[in-house]
């Protein structure tokens, strides 16, 4: 896909690349074919090969390790980027995590460490980066964005999901409210419901293989997605072109979040 320059000019980071297939890193592709200087963050040392091998295709100078449950590495992460740039016209929130048991058999079975730590990483983590970058977001001279990765699970049941989905009903519903709170300063908070994807974490959800083709024979498209279409709708959302929506799950799933059969 050709660049229209969308986002020409503006400085961003990205949280949740963790390899090629990543929905994070499709979405750092698209920022960066449309212009954008981005920064990234990497979990752990176990993650840092692979993010150096990523870098450089983006331009991403700035690669910074965070464990975004951690408040002071959060601080020290902006605290470099406002030493860097001295402002953030975008940032994104892809993270989520829930132990593997908690994703099998009934959600009646969920304990409160699984429920705990999925809600932690998986919803928290954008109120506490967002509170904590929101002196950088609002130096924006044009407004920023911020954009979240929810899924479908968090608005009804979908089999295996289990406390994912309540933790991204939570991730849904802090959106919202970001939105409300920051708009004042002309940060923008939205997220994006994309349709399943064959991505490592993806792999982790029993019966994932069926998923994909059930949402593909009931989608009105009649196909799965593709993550580069994440990116490009995440491009948008980052882009100045947004500039009038905030506080919105835009779904990008071939439409199969409308069909009620």
């Amino acid at each position: 896909m050709s660049t229209s320059g969308l986002l020409k000019g503006k400085r961003g980071i990205i949280f949740g690349v963790a390899n090629k297939r990543s929905l994070a890193w499709a979405i750092a592709q698209a920022a960066h074919r449309e212009g954008a200087e981005i920064a990234l963050t990497y979990q752990n040392e176990r993650l840092l090969e692979n993010i150096n091998e990523l870098a450089p295709e983006i331009g991403a100078k700035l690669v910074l390790p965070c464990e975004a449950t951690e408040e002071k590495d959060l601080i020290r992460v902006f605290e470099a980027v406002d030493r860097e740039w001295g402002r953030l016209d975008f940032l994104v929130h892809a993270i989520a995590f829930a132990k593997k048991e908690e994703l099998e058999g009934e959600y009646l079975k969920a304990t409160a460490d699984g429920f705990q730590l999925a809600m932690n990483v998986s919803a928290y983590t954008l109120t506490a980066m967002t509170r904590i970058a929101r002196p950088l977001l609002a130096k924006a001279e044009k407004g920023s964005s911020v954009v979240a990765l929810t899924y479908l699970g968090g608005e009804k049941v979908m089999p295996g999901y289990n406390v994912m989905g309540v933790a991204k009903a939570a991730l849904d519903m802090s959106v919202r409210y970001l939105a409300n709170d920051l708009g004042a300063q002309n940060i923008r908070v939205n997220a994006i419901s994309a349709g399943p994807v064959n991505t490592l974490a993806a792999r982790g959800i029993h019966g994932f293989s069926e998923m994909l083709k059930h949402v593909r024979d009931k989608a009105p498209l009649k196909r799965n997605i593709e993550a580069q279409e994440v990116g490009d709708a995440a491009a948008f959302l980052l882009s100045d072109y947004a500039r009038g929506v905030t506080g919105e799950i835009l779904h990008v799933d071939a439409g199969y979040n409308t069909i009620a059969w």
